[in-house]
């Protein structure tokens, strides 16, 4: 029955439009027709490039393409979902089936309620209203705020399509019904995280429009590269009172007392009080894994983590920042892969299409400057395939993976893992930036490589195979 239902849809589709005249002497407008009961029996979704192409459903999305199967069709007047006035083709209407698009431009979580989720089917003399769902596109997770949390922080999930979350699940199954507070353009949604999680990996969320996940980052620990408190070794040589190397003196107490232990201040105390760092100075300030004597500074160690052959678009690096103080007008951070580099930023040396660094300039966005400054402890989430030899690689139609950057992580001379400040004239997105006495603090805590591959959830993850 299936087979022949789709066999059917594919004559409808082919025949012309044109075929059939909008004139009130067609048989369809026929009287007989219009006091004819409605009777709906089941609701079909169409999808030709599915496993199951004529698939029964109870719910579908804004543009999808449904059949409808029941008595009484011929004659059809108006169909109107979620009271949305939604065109038909009446050439592709029989007494027992219908095919509908759903208009894009349908209501759907701002619906009013008396009909929202209805479909009411119209003749001149009967009418009846079936109860099936309406969602918008499948809902997507872009980004997380504070994706390595203590409890009772905020966790903000941006994305699309989430509006109305009503359930999240933790990656140990931790579920969360209440206090969840979400955007009413389905742009976000926060909740407060409990304690006593320790596993790692994807937020569910379920809401309007379905379910949604983040990639695997949340509550990850087994890619920490360096943490300030015992996990991953700090390295620091030629240190002086007034020079760029910090070391575990310059270290300081989280301070929002947050419990994430010691961290890092870009720029030490030390050189804020002589004055801050002077414009056009390269190498301000640096901060380094100890080298090739530490064990865990083989990445190879992550494997079990992140598999070797996974592709840079799906691993990234993380770190987590607090800026107390907004942060705009000069300076930048550039992160080393390992230490072969002069922190010389943006259009130096360092900036090109074969050197494994990548920048952050959190305050010039989209093209504009835009002061930066953060209300406690926020994650920040770098791509492997965002750094510029990787990027370039990418862009050849290369597809370079994990393995990649841990082979030349330990083939390098000094396998040290960097971040350091930068504060010279450079150029980022169109913007052309004069370097200025910077003499703010930066925080930074928690180093560490996760996987970032985007989850999609598929509607029906159960599909049939013919």
């Amino acid at each position: 029955m299936k087979n022949s239902n789709y066999i059917w849809l594919l004559w409808l589709v082919c025949l012309s439009v044109g075929f059939v005249a909008c004139n009130a002497d067609d048989e369809y407008f026929d009287g007989k027709y219009q006091d004819t009961p409605i009777v709906i029996n089941q609701v079909y979704l169409e999808d030709h490039e599915s496993s199951v192409p004529d698939r029964p459903v109870d719910f579908a999305r804004l543009g999808q393409l449904i059949r409808v199967e029941g008595k009484g069709l011929y004659g059809m007047k108006k169909v109107y979902i979620n009271g949305y006035d939604t065109y038909f083709n009446r050439a592709y209407v029989t007494d027992n089936s219908m095919l509908i698009q759903i208009n894009s431009s349908t209501p759907v979580v701002d619906a009013e309620s008396d009909v929202r989720d209805i479909i009411r089917f119209v003749k001149d003399k009967t009418e009846t209203s079936y109860s099936f769902t309406i969602r918008a596109a499948s809902p997507s997770v872009t980004s997380v705020s504070n994706t390595l949390p203590k409890a009772g922080e905020t966790v903000v999930v941006y994305g699309r399509g989430l509006h109305e979350t009503t359930k999240i699940t933790l990656p140990d199954g931790t579920g969360i019904s209440s206090g969840i507070e979400s955007d009413e353009d389905g742009e976000w949604y926060s909740f407060i995280m409990p304690s006593g999680v320790t596993e790692g990996g994807s937020i569910y969320s379920e809401g309007a429009n379905g379910t949604a996940a983040t990639p695997a980052y949340f509550n990850s620990t087994g890619g920490i590269v360096l943490d300030f408190d015992g996990n991953g070794s700090q390295g620091f040589w030629s240190w002086s009172e007034t020079g760029s190397m910090i070391n575990d003196e310059d270290l300081v107490d989280d301070p929002l007392n947050s419990g994430r232990g010691k961290s890092v201040q870009f720029i030490p105390e030390r050189l804020i009080t002589a004055g801050g760092i002077v414009p056009g100075k390269p190498r301000a300030a640096e901060c380094w894994t100890a080298g090739n004597d530490d064990s865990a500074d083989d990445w190879s160690r992550m494997y079990s983590y992140i598999p070797a052959t996974t592709p840079l678009t799906e691993v990234a690096f993380q770190f987590d920042v607090y800026l107390p103080e907004a942060w705009t007008g000069t300076g930048q951070l550039q992160i080393a892969l390992f230490n072969n580099f002069n922190f010389g930023g943006i259009g130096s040396d360092d900036d090109s299409s074969s050197k494994q660094v990548a920048f952050y300039v959190p305050w010039i966005q989209d093209g504009k400057v835009v002061p930066f400054e953060t209300e406690g402890w926020q994650t920040v989430t770098i791509p492997f395939s965002e750094f510029r030899k990787y990027a370039a690689q990418i862009e050849n139609k290369e597809t370079p993976v994990f393995k990649d950057v841990v082979d030349e992580r330990n083939a390098s001379t000094y396998r040290n893992f960097g971040i350091g400040f930068v504060n010279t004239d450079f150029t980022y997105q169109g913007v052309n930036v004069t370097a200025t006495t910077f003499n703010s603090r930066i925080y930074v805590d928690n180093w560490r490589v996760v996987p970032c591959k985007s989850i999609t959830i598929s509607d029906y993850p159960e599909d049939e195979t013919e």
